[in-house]
């Protein structure tokens, strides 16, 4: 690697460095103490400084410096890892710039001209790199090379960042390297001789904190399955631990959760992440959970400014964000206030004059003739180009033609939908129409309900009208007074009064529309125009199995309410859910969205109730609604954490949260919908979408304080969730103007003592009160951290189901088949990691029963053959793994599932030697053994076998035996006992029975008893030879005659005439191909074979020895990372050995 030329003084250097070569110009320089094996004091040395200091002059063990005649000042241009690749840069300077430096006369000029040169090089390699992406491209080239040669991955496994740190081992801190790639944890120290490697993948990783120790306050803990690491000592603690969080989450979500997780498009392409690209994407995150928008939106500009806020008569300050379709402003104090400016409601965008009581300031005009002034905005003129740029894109893309046409009655009117609905409401003297007509739109045959249903199915609460009237107007005239002074559409100010209304509950008349502004799902209907409709259209009379749950669960739907006890609500309520489900099949249908969804219709138009429901599914509760529903157990393990902080005592009683799981879990998934009564539960749907998520922990954390007491004296856990029922059951609103409505828990409260009530506006203000000062910020991060624990939870539960399935089939011990069940899932992540997805290899699939969630391909399973298979056959193990893999490739998917890969290592280890044998034999029969496999074309016409050989054989002490009179016997012996359990296994044609020879050769070598194997297989395998002739003259004849015996020949052969596989080229004379034409016709069975197998004691000890998995598992966990890496780099570097955590 070329390195930016600084000068050194050689002098310095003498005690460190050895000068290999050298030129006038040029010093080729090794470091001392490199590649000795003696462990000499000079080298630790200089390991442990390399672990401690990292210096230009010493990136790596091999080094060039420029030498200028005369001068004691030298310059490092070049550092190599290896002596290959720094010879590499000294040939090339050899032969492009040795001669042409004789042409100059300074030494100056010389100096000069090389030094450009290699900054030339330099900039020309870092142009090629990522390394242009990062802040310090020298800096992390430098670590880019120590990272490679150090660990030895292949070239697919990029590197992030890097840091310095300590790794504590015990209470022994080493001092290292910390590197961050796309898969894994890397840390390397060497430190007085003694070198530490450890290598953690990310998908390993169970919990990631911030923790402190005995020695230090602030460290970073990384735990894994067996082992805790302590990381400390960063100059930026913050932002390495921020680095780690964001790592393992897209790592752990994209080979995890690919069920539900849809990458940032700037990270669809792992090996190009940076850390530039970590930090944009956790501030995207951010901004679409503050403003709770779309999760396609990308964040182009952050900007710190200050907002004219009419109500407060005064410049707020705070920051801008601005995305490809909104405008966006958040104040600096939290809660204070914020603006959603979809760019959609924009009119205009214009730049004032600059003065010195409004530096730099913009106004952004909406369509509802509001106007919003910023000021103090740094880069005025390209923001306000970028922002016109994306407004006139999204104007083109969704077109909006409006009406000045306006009655007083809607300049009065409450109504405060945008400007831009797609049903052409009006707003002051401004109206917009669709593209399509509103005659189209409203066409009397349209399917659709006109309103909401609490419109039509309206009750009469219990209290009087005149009561419930008044309350309702008082509320509406809030809200009134609220809009005039904040804005009416989705642009309003949204501070902290609008929150202080919002918990007093939304008037009923106002719910709806309120739901569309506070979510914006008012944006999504004015954008898209008929697209309900046309789903409709598209979905209704399929038939599926996701109809067939909605219609299931239609009837279960709010039953208590008239709204859904006739036809009208609930094809309301089928159309809704199978739209949804047509546009959104990654989710479909699960349950709870028929409750969600019942809510939705009461108050809001079946259009309007879609989109509410889009934005519910996809951005505000993301990865709620799906086969696993991670995203509600995230926020309910967030939810336990919370409990923990806020409600110490509680927590401490209750060791064991996972009751409070539980019951909490439904909370999340029906907003409580129907966990307490209708009329309160919608006060929470309120403020879930007013303040998101937050409201329902805060609101979770008040319902457990307000039983805290009654908790705390339980005495089971059957006795808390009654409590808990029974107070949930008795919440009231007594402000609702309807009757009250049950909730399905309402059986739980059958007591006949009254039970106290609670009003849900003083449950909603206590929550507000004591739990209301989590941030998004703070909820997002913990989001973060327990998705970690969520997914690795479900990681162990399939592993576990999978183990359950399997240890009661074979004999393979359950701690060694959990070993197995590591080394299965490694091999799959490996490629996972750096290879190109090949047809057939599908990614983790948690959707599919547990069992083939992970499966390995021909080459992976190879891969694990070679590592953990006691059949190690040298260079022929590669063709008896494929043969074993197409062997239990039962369906032809090329794919493997764990439970058949164990139960073939079963059968090698632990069968009896019949088993064993049978399995050898199916491995060289189709479907194992093809007309195409590589190791099976062997030339007939120079045979391998030599059979024209008597069955009569020299033993060592000169004795004979003669087994004529055996092979007759044992064939009538075999036609006796043949099994008739079983399905007959096709007879071995003589190519089969090479490639069977062939196998059993291999595998007897470096075998201690290899010249006794040897001997026997000769014996068994001319005796099956034998009988394979026989059986081949038998059919062309039509019997086993006396012919057979006097062809045999009764001469004893030398001991070197006693081999059976011979030379090909050196055929004996006595030696003759088998005819073509007979090969059909020469067969043996798996009786033949395995019966002369017994005959020979020492094949039989081979074949029954007890085999040890256990050594074999420790190897391969240690060189499983060294063989992959090895195949794909074919580089010839140091083994790379797995930190066993």
């Amino acid at each position: 690697m070329w390195l930016k030329p600084e000068e050194v003084l050689l002098k310095n250097a003498l005690k460190l460095w050895v000068t290999q070569k050298s030129s006038c110009y040029f010093i080729l320089q090794r470091r001392r103490g490199h590649g000795e094996g003696g462990g000499r004091l000079t080298g630790r040395l200089v390991g442990a400084l390399d672990a401690v200091l990292d210096s230009n002059a010493r990136v790596a063990p091999f080094r060039i410096l420029l030498q200028v005649p005369g001068s004691q000042v030298y310059s490092p241009i070049a550092c190599g890892a290896t002596l290959e690749e720094i010879n590499q840069h000294w040939d090339w300077l050899e032969q492009n710039l040795l001669h042409t430096l004789s042409v100059f006369d300074n030494k100056d000029d010389i100096a000069s001209f090389v030094k450009g040169k290699v900054k030339a090089l330099i900039a020309e390699e870092t142009s090629s790199r990522l390394a242009e992406q990062e802040e310090e491209p020298e800096k992390f080239r430098e670590a880019l090379v120590k990272f490679e040669a150090r660990f030895n991955f292949p070239e697919a496994e990029k590197l992030v960042t890097y840091y310095s740190c300590c790794c504590w081992k015990g209470r022994v801190p080493r001092q290292g390297w910390l590197y961050l790639s796309i898969n894994h944890l890397c840390f390397y120290s060497f430190f007085l001789g003694k070198e530490l490697k450890l290598v953690i993948p990310w998908v390993d990783i169970q919990k990631l904190e911030r923790t402190s120790n005995v020695f230090l306050t602030d460290t970073i803990r990384i735990t894994t399955q067996n082992k805790e690491r302590d990381f400390s000592m960063f100059l930026n603690l913050d932002e390495v631990f921020k680095i780690m969080e964001q790592l393992a989450d897209v790592t752990l979500r994209r080979l995890l959760d690919n069920e539900a997780f849809d990458l940032d498009p700037d990270l669809q392409e792992p090996s190009q992440i940076t850390k530039r690209d970590l930090g944009a994407r956790a501030q995207n995150e951010f901004f679409r959970a503050f403003f709770r928008l779309p999760r396609k939106e990308k964040l182009r500009a952050v900007v710190d400014c200050s907002l004219w806020t009419p109500f407060s008569r005064c410049h707020t300050a705070g920051r801008m964000f601005a995305s490809d379709s909104y405008i966006c402003f958040a104040s600096r104090e939290d809660g204070c206030c914020h603006v959603v400016l979809p760019l959609r409601e924009v009119v205009s965008i214009e730049k004032m004059e600059d003065t010195s009581l409004l530096p730099n300031p913009i106004i952004v005009s909406i369509r509802s003739k509001m106007a919003f002034q910023f000021i103090e905005l740094k880069d005025r003129e390209n923001l306000v180009e970028g922002l016109l740029e994306r407004l006139k894109q999204v104007h083109a893309n969704h077109p909006v033609h409006y009406d000045t046409s306006a009655s007083d009655e809607d300049m009065t009117s409450p109504v405060f939908y945008s400007t831009s609905l797609c049903s052409g409401h009006k707003f002051g003297d401004l109206e917009i129409v669709s593209s399509q007509s509103s005659e189209e739109h409203e066409d009397e045959s349209s399917p659709l309900h006109p309103g909401p249903l609490t419109s039509v199915f309206q009750q009469s609460g219990s209290q009087s009208p005149d009561s419930r009237l008044s309350r309702e107007q008082i509320k509406i005239s809030l809200w009134s007074d609220h809009f005039v002074e904040y804005g009416r559409t989705v642009c309003m100010f949204r501070t902290e009064k609008i929150r202080k209304l919002v918990a007093m509950g939304i008037p009923e008349s106002l719910r709806g529309k309120l739901w569309l502004l506070f979510s914006d799902a008012v944006t999504d209907l004015a954008s898209h125009p008929g697209y309900y409709g046309n789903l409709v259209e598209e979905s209704l009379g399929r038939c599926c199995l996701v109809t067939e749950e909605i219609e299931r669960d239609l009837h279960r739907s709010l039953p208590e309410h008239p709204a859904f006890q006739n036809e009208t609500g609930i094809a309301a309520l089928r159309r809704v859910l199978t739209a949804y489900a047509h546009r959104n099949p990654k989710i479909g249908y699960c349950q709870s969205m028929n409750i969600l969804t019942s809510v939705l219709l009461l108050y809001a138009k079946e259009e309007e109730a879609f989109w509410l429901l889009v934005a519910v599914c996809e951005r505000m509760l993301p990865d709620y609604f799906n086969h696993r529903v991670i995203g509600a157990q995230v926020d309910q393990s967030v939810f336990e954490e919370l409990i923990k902080e806020q409600l110490p005592e509680l927590a401490e009683h209750m060791n064991d949260l996972s009751a409070l799981a539980s019951v909490s879990l439904s909370w999340f998934l029906t907003l409580f919908l129907n966990i307490m009564p209708l009329e309160s539960a919608v006060n929470v749907v309120d403020c879930f979408f007013y303040d998101g998520i937050k409201a329902i922990f805060q609101l979770g954390l008040a319902v457990l304080e307000a039983n805290a007491e009654g908790l705390c004296s339980s005495k089971d856990d059957g006795q808390a969730l009654m409590i808990l029922s029974r107070f949930l059951d008795h919440i009231k609103n007594e402000d609702s103007p309807g009757p009250p409505i049950g909730s399905h828990h309402a059986f739980f409260s059958d007591d006949p003592e009254p039970y106290p009530v609670t009003d849900i506006a003083d449950l909603i203000r206590d929550s507000y009160e004591k739990f209301g000062d989590q941030s998004v910020e703070q909820i997002e991060h913990l989001r973060c951290k327990h998705r970690i624990r969520v997914l690795q939870g479900h990681e162990d539960t399939t592993k576990q189901n999978v183990l359950r399935v399997v240890i009661p089939e074979v004999s393979i011990l359950p701690e060694d088949l959990e070993e197995l069940y590591d080394l299965f899932k490694r091999e799959h992540m490996m490629s996972c990691y750096w290879e190109q997805p090949r047809p057939g290899v599908l990614r983790h699939d948690p959707s599919r029963p547990y069992a083939e969630q992970y499966r390995i391909d021909a080459r992976q399973f190879a891969h694990l053959f070679q590592l953990v298979s006691p059949w190690t056959c040298g260079a022929h193990t590669e063709i008896l793994a494929e043969r074993t893999f197409r062997l239990l490739d039962d369906n032809m998917d090329q794919l493997m599932e764990f439970k058949a890969f164990v139960s073939c290592l079963d059968i090698m280890y632990n069968g009896e030697m019949n088993e064993k044998i049978k399995l050898l034999y199916r491995l060289h029969i189709p479907p194992a053994l093809t007309e195409n496999d590589r190791d099976s074309q062997s030339p007939l016409k120079n045979p391998l076998l030599s059979t024209s050989r008597p069955l009569v054989f020299g033993k060592s002490n000169g004795d004979t035996v003669d087994y004529q009179k055996q092979l007759k016997q044992m064939i009538k012996d075999l036609a006796k006992e043949k099994d008739k359990t079983e399905k007959e296994l096709p007879k071995m044609s003589q190519r089969e029975f090479i490639q069977f020879c062939k196998t059993l050769y291999s595998m007897f070598h470096e075998d201690p008893e290899e010249n006794d194997l040897y001997q026997a297989i000769a014996t068994v395998t001319t005796l099956l030879l034998q009988i394979g002739e026989v059986g081949q003259r038998s059919s062309s004849s039509g019997s086993c005659s006396q012919e057979c015996a006097e062809d045999l020949q009764t001469s004893a052969p030398s001991l070197e005439q006693d081999c059976v596989f011979v030379d090909p080229g050196k055929t004996p004379q006595d030696s003759q191909a088998f005819p073509e034409s007979a090969e059909g016709d020469w067969t043996v069975s798996l009786e033949h074979i395995l019966a002369s197998l017994l005959t020979e004691q020492s094949l039989v000890n081979f074949f029954e020895k007890p085999l040890d998995i256990k050594s074999k598992l420790e190897n391969a966990k240690i060189n499983q990372y060294s063989l992959k890496t090895s195949e794909m780099s074919h580089q010839s570097q140091p083994e790379l050995k797995l930190s066993n955590l």
